[in-house]
């Protein structure tokens, strides 16, 4: 029997045909061109009518609450992609706004959520410190109470807090118990951007997206804002951080993503699909690049690395997608010659700038949320039962 085609009801292709106009409507070429400039992955704009439209708390929300049907909420998911709906921060805010429905007071939980809904809040990750590489355990923010029990005053700073600059609130991890072991000495607080103290600095990645660093000096924060309980920070942050390493159980009806990062492997298809276009194209001569054996292998093998990838599930497929976009963005570009090294919207691009981008895109995926050698270690002492990783020198 052949799975790979979803009949829709009637119902469900009305859905399909009403969130693809929205989308053609918004998120328009002018956002795209925005978006790439600005590096931001976040427009207000767009947001914000999605947010007006309903489709933000339809996604966020259970079917059994009013969100989305399963199979619309894969419908919505899959058009978002085709759209290339600027989403990083939208993606954090739906994150973090679970911590803060699950371990926020009643009055935090009114003060933050009518807005996430409505588009006009945005919620960002403050977790690496510039010393502090993936182990976000190892924190050295500081939150200290004051002596009258009501507030906090935070002294530290954040590294890749994205969207900062786009975000009304931080889901910030700091340490509140320096004598203690490092997951029982972190307290989570979602901390307003606008407090005195706060600065935000922009930082470029090789691949054009902007995050920020963020200095927070003597900010005072009301204890309302805290998440959970003092020292038990590691409760509150331990599930988005799942979340966002793809460590979590597949749903049993299949809908979901085969794994996390496919939005960026979307990328990495377009790319491919655009070199087969150019490599199948016959020049004025009537020579078609493919017809060089070597041309065709490398695009095969490529398409196979790729077609691999795609289909591996769960934490291995987050490193699986990495390292095929690492591993096959340079012959992509290689095989197209040198004018595959133009950038998006650039005269005589070979595919539009699409390998190219890939080629700068690929180090950055590798790192969101951790390092492949972090996921590496990961599968190997969870999933494989191999133990700790040791690092000492050998004796």
């Amino acid at each position: 029997m052949d799975f790979s085609r979803v009949e829709l009801s009637d119902e469900d292709r009305a859905f399909l045909d009403e969130a693809r106009a929205f989308l053609a409507t918004h998120v328009t070429e002018e956002v795209k061109r925005r978006d790439r400039e600005t590096g931001d992955n976040f427009d207000e704009g767009v947001h914000l009518a999605l947010g007006q439209a309903g489709y933000l708390e339809a996604e966020w929300k259970a079917q059994s609450d009013g969100g989305f049907s399963r199979v619309r909420r894969r419908i919505w998911e899959l058009e978002k992609r085709r759209a290339h709906v600027p989403w990083v921060t939208w993606g954090t805010t739906a994150m973090v706004a679970r911590s803060v429905a699950k371990f926020g007071s009643k009055e935090l939980q009114d003060e933050v959520l009518p807005g996430v809904f409505s588009g006009h809040v945005r919620l960002c990750l403050g977790y690496t410190e510039p010393e502090g590489g993936s182990d976000v355990a190892t924190c050295k923010t500081r939150a200290v109470r004051e002596s009258d029990g009501s507030s906090w005053v935070i002294n530290g700073s954040k590294m890749f807090t994205t969207g900062a600059h786009n975000c009304q609130y931080v889901f910030l991890i700091t340490n509140t118990d320096p004598a203690a072991p490092k997951h029982q000495s972190l307290t989570m607080f979602l901390v307003p951007l606008n407090s005195p103290g706060i600065e935000i600095q922009g930082i470029r990645t090789i691949d054009g997206d902007r995050t920020n660093i963020v200095y927070y000096s003597d900010v005072r924060v009301d204890d309302k804002y805290r998440l959970g309980e003092v020292n038990q920070g590691w409760t509150v942050l331990r599930e988005p951080l799942n979340v966002e390493h793809g460590a979590v159980a597949a749903a049993p009806d299949g809908l979901q993503d085969v794994s996390i990062m496919m939005h960026q492997a979307g990328f990495m298809a377009e790319a491919v699909d655009k070199t087969a276009a150019r490599v199948g194209r016959p020049d004025a001569s009537g020579r078609r690049l493919l017809d060089d054996g070597s041309v065709a292998y490398r695009l095969g093998r490529s398409v196979a690395r790729m077609e691999a990838a795609l289909s591996t599930p769960g934490i291995f497929g987050r490193v699986a997608l990495a390292q095929t976009m690492r591993d096959i963005s340079p012959d992509l570009m290689d095989i197209q010659g040198a004018a595959s090294a133009l950038p998006l919207g650039t005269d005589g691009a070979t595919d539009d700038g699409a390998s190219e981008y890939v080629y700068r895109f690929a180090p950055l995926v590798g790192i969101y949320g951790g390092t492949l050698e972090v996921f590496r270690n990961m599968i190997a002492q969870y999933v494989l039962g191999l133990g700790k990783p040791a690092y000492a020198k050998p004796q």
